[in-house]
């Protein structure tokens, strides 16, 4: 294991594929996070102020969750049923570990060199983080207050959980806009696309930096309206700095079946790098950067 710029001890990063994007090295699980041994009213307290939160896993990696090199914390639990999510061991939030916002922050901490020498940071994703606001706050005060880049990956659905002030922390927020047309979405996530709409315009409003993302999935989300619809709504957000389009693919079904979860999409191929380019033009159209 290689060691950081301070010293800290660095995972492998993910190899490079072709085109430039870079897969993810497996999840570390809760490794080196303490958990913690609390009783239900003590730890139902902690939850509630924040101190406490349920994790599934943290990686490090490059290219990938925003700018630099990041170390990445996958929160439990979500309230979207995305058909193609790749994660679905994150839904629910009881197959997380306990661990402390303190604790969480320590190791943010001992990464600090690694993020000023990559201009990288700290990335929340999931499931979905903001199933779990006053620990998310908690742990983006904690980590603006040492000067480390923060963001946030979410579907926005849960954005009105989001505060003012969580927001004054949050330096970038990958903005998951999975479908334009409202029965796309549903059909995509069980839930209603409203939400996620609301949360991007009051990010705008907000002056908080957006990276918009956007997966393809062909005889899903590929509808040349539907993609128009996400275009034109994006078009209208000022501080969306990049549009990110992300083929799908089929690396996280064999999670599903190990679930023992039903996977509708077992029959759906990758888009055509065609079908890709035909997407990424529509976005270009509104003189958004795309990649």
């Amino acid at each position: 294991m290689s060691t950081g710029t301070d010293g800290a001890p660095v995972v492998e990063l993910g190899t490079p594929l072709v085109g430039g994007s870079t897969h993810r090295t497996a999840g570390q699980g809760t490794q080196g996070l303490a958990g913690t041994d609390l009783d239900r009213p003590e730890r139902l307290a902690q939850v509630r102020s924040g101190e406490l939160g349920s994790l599934h896993s943290w990686e490090l990696v490059t290219a990938v969750d925003g700018p630099g090199t990041r170390l990445t914390v996958f929160l439990a639990g979500c309230p979207l049923r995305c058909l193609y999510c790749h994660n679905p061991d994150t839904l629910e939030m009881r197959r997380g570990t306990d661990v402390t916002a303190d604790e969480l922050l320590k190791k943010v901490a001992r990464y600090r060199g690694v993020f000023r020498a990559t201009g990288g940071g700290l990335t929340l994703s999931g499931g979905e983080p903001l199933m779990q606001p006053a620990f998310v706050a908690r742990v983006l005060r904690g980590a603006t207050e040492m000067g480390v880049h923060t963001t946030l990956d979410t579907s926005g659905f849960l954005g009105a959980a989001a505060t003012d002030a969580m927001l004054d922390d949050l330096d970038l927020v990958l903005l998951d806009v999975k479908s334009g047309i409202p029965d796309t979405y549903t059909r995509v996530t069980g839930r209603e696309l409203a939400p996620t709409l609301e949360f991007g315009r009051r990010l705008s409003d907000h002056g908080v930096a957006m990276w918009i993302r956007f997966v393809l999935v062909p005889d899903l989300t590929d509808a040349r309206d539907n993609v128009e619809a996400v275009a034109d709504y994006v078009s209208t957000l000022s501080t969306v700095a990049r549009v990110e389009v992300l083929p799908f693919h089929q690396m996280g079904r064999d999670k599903w079946d190990e679930l023992g979860m039903r996977y509708e999409l077992g029959d759906t191929r990758p888009p055509t790098p065609e079908l890709v380019e035909r997407v990424r033009d529509q976005f270009r159209a509104r003189g958004l950067e795309v990649h």
